[in-house]
This record gives C-alpha cells, structure tokens and sequence, in this order.
C-alpha cells in the first residue's frame, strides 16, 4: 500500500481534523523510529497513519472493524495486526509482539500528551523539552484522556527509558510542525 492509497483509505473512513493531525503525528513519530532503527520509515509511517483507520465511523468498534477495511484494502495480515494490536488491552486483545508494533502502541498515546503540551505553550514545538512533557505527565489532570499506563508498559516492552521515547515522539512531531499547526 503506498502513502496516497492509505490517505485516500482514511479519508473514506474518517472526516475528523483533530484526527487527522493525530494521524500525521503518529505517522511522523513511526517515521523517525524507523530510521532511528534501520527499519523502513514508509511501511511504518503507513502503519502509524491507518492506526485509528475504524474510529471515525466505527469508534464502538475500534480496532475491531479495522482488520475487514484493511483487507478490503488489500492490507496484508502483518499490517493488520501491527494496526490492530495498539488497542491491546484498551480496545481489544491483539498483544503487540514485534518491535514496531509495542513502538505503535506506545507512541499512540504519547503523541496525544506531546500535542497537548505543546498546545499549551507560546512557541509550541519550539525549544519543548523531555522536561517540560514529563512536568505535565505528572499531572493527572492535564490531559487526562491519555492513559500514562499504556505509555509506560509501552516503554517496558520497548526496553527503553520514558526520556527516550519522549524525545522521539518530539523529534518525529517537530518534523512535520507546520502541518500539525505546532510551528508558528
């Protein structure tokens, strides 16, 4: 599946903005994981892309829908379940098993209080820290909706440290900025 394939699967399944920067986030942070460890930035840039592909039309259905529309996309059952499998434990019971898939699964979630963080300052992306992301990780009521335990299993099936994979996720956001209106 190429880039323009996969945009024009989501579009039809999905007409949210806020999710489509979200899908541009995750696309970005899959992006610069891939590079970061020698695995193929478009395969997973695809897969962080088409990861929320059923919430659109089918939230009750999360991650339950997705494997028909991705089959139906001609998707291949790697992708599928690399796809499926962020809901573990949320949504649905497809353990992530391979690297790429517990980086999905915890990059999710996290992109979600990056964005957050950075909404929440002047300069947004600009000059944001490790630092800065953990002081509000700290508070429960800042974006509560992002659930702090999927990231943390996340970095433990990942075996790296939460400073790691928060400077990644900044990393991979801040390369498409503009797009995700956090450049000013």
């Amino acid at each position: 599946m190429t880039r323009d394939e996969a945009v024009s699967l989501w579009k039809k399944y999905n007409d949210s903005e806020s999710l489509y920067i979200h899908a541009l986030s995750v696309e970005a942070v899959m992006r610069k994981a891939a590079v970061k460890y020698g695995e193929d930035p478009e395969y997973w840039g695809i897969v962080g892309f088409l990861h929320d592909l059923d919430w659109g039309h089918f939230p009750e259905e999360h991650c339950k829908k997705a494997p028909e529309l991705l089959k139906e996309a001609g998707a291949t059952d790697e992708m599928i379940h690399a796809i499926v499998s962020h809901g573990y434990g949320l949504c649905c019971d497809v353990k992530p098993e391979l690297f790429m898939e517990k980086m999905l699964y915890t990059i999710d979630e996290l992109s979600g209080l990056v964005n957050a963080t950075a909404l929440m300052r002047p300069e947004k992306l600009k000059g944001i820290s490790v630092k800065s992301v953990k002081k509000k990780w700290k508070d429960k009521g800042f974006a509560a909706g992002v659930n702090r335990e999927v990231i943390t299993q996340g970095c433990q099936m990942l075996e790296l440290s939460q400073e790691e994979i928060i400077q990644l996720v900044i990393d991979g956001m801040t390369d498409v900025a503009p797009q995700l209106g956090l450049w000013d």
